[in-house]
């Protein structure tokens, strides 16, 4: 039966019942609305016997979130806003002013982007790592820009254990799964303007992976889909990996972090020779010291 039927079922009803004087349970008269009241009753009794579908909810998708531990930067010599105004700060003060400069600079016919800068060093040890964490946490506080920090020393990655966090997927994972986003594997920081991307899962084709289309798309999409992004890439050290390499491909600027009193004059003009062709190459003086326990860095730009 109808909804219509129904309801007219129901008044038709209501029509002979003997309209004797009124009781405590009746009306003493029709409400003028009562045909539309049985319609409405009907209307209602029907809607109720229909399951109603249940709208399956959507998943948000929800970025991974981390906790750095900035006393904890601070005192193994990490730069931190909350550091105060040391010689470190001011250090890569210096270093970040030219190369903001360069990264959103005019580009011509075939430059890389200047937005995305490689970190790298001759062989392991030289401090890439830490000159790379303390760069970005100097473009950090910059107030117009915002830092995705990746690393791309996906043979030793050290990022992650240098800040005192546990493994993640990253870099490798993306390349590899084309139904990752780069949100599903990027961890925000309670440092609202720096996120990071780790290295990801160990793989024997990383080199591979790094020449691959899937790499140049990332690497496009990265370096413009935020105009005020800072891309720095943790790089592996040139002299031993070819992943190095393949990654300077993609970059509009490099730092090549050298050791005081320990890279070799020889190491420092072989990985400068490795980097012909590739724009922009900087040097970073690291590690010299004037008394115990101080650091001091000089940078010079090319």
């Amino acid at each position: 039966m109808s909804i219509i039927e129904k309801a007219a079922s129901r008044i038709d009803h209501k029509k002979g019942e003997p309209q004797g004087a009124p009781s405590a349970s009746a009306p003493a008269a029709a409400h003028p609305d009562s045909a539309a009241a049985a319609v409405a009753s009907a209307v209602a009794e029907a809607t109720a016997a229909v399951p109603t579908a249940v709208p399956t909810a959507v998943p948000r998708r929800t970025s991974n979130h981390v906790e750095l531990d900035l006393e904890r930067m601070h005192g193994i010599g990490l730069v931190t806003a909350a550091g105060g105004r040391t010689t470190l700060v001011e250090d890569f003060r210096i270093i970040k002013r030219p190369l903001l400069k360069r990264a959103f600079a005019a580009r011509g016919p075939g430059d890389k982007p200047g937005n995305l800068i490689m970190v790298t060093s001759s062989l392991p040890g030289e401090g890439k790592t830490f000159c790379s964490i303390n760069l970005a946490m100097s473009i950090a506080m910059e107030l117009d820009h915002t830092v995705l920090l990746i690393d791309a020393d996906v043979a030793r990655p050290s990022v992650l254990r240098t800040l005192g966090l546990p493994a993640h997927r990253g870099l490798m994972d993306l390349l590899l799964d084309d139904k990752l986003d780069l949100a599903d594997v990027m961890l925000r920081t309670n440092v609202n303007t720096l996120s990071i991307l780790p290295a990801g899962s160990n793989n024997p084709r990383a080199t591979e992976l790094l020449a691959s289309q899937a790499m140049s798309t990332f690497v496009n999409e990265i370096a413009n889909r935020y105009p005020d992004r800072i891309v720095i890439f943790d790089s592996p050290p040139l002299l031993l990996t070819s992943e190095a390499h393949v990654l300077a491909s993609h970059m509009g600027q490099i730092a090549l972090v050298v050791e005081a009193e320990g890279t070799t004059q020889h190491a420092v003009k072989e990985s400068l020779r490795q980097l012909e062709g590739c724009s922009n190459v900087n040097l970073i003086y690291n590690k010299t010291r004037e008394f115990p326990g101080t650091e001091t860095y000089d940078y010079h730009y090319g």
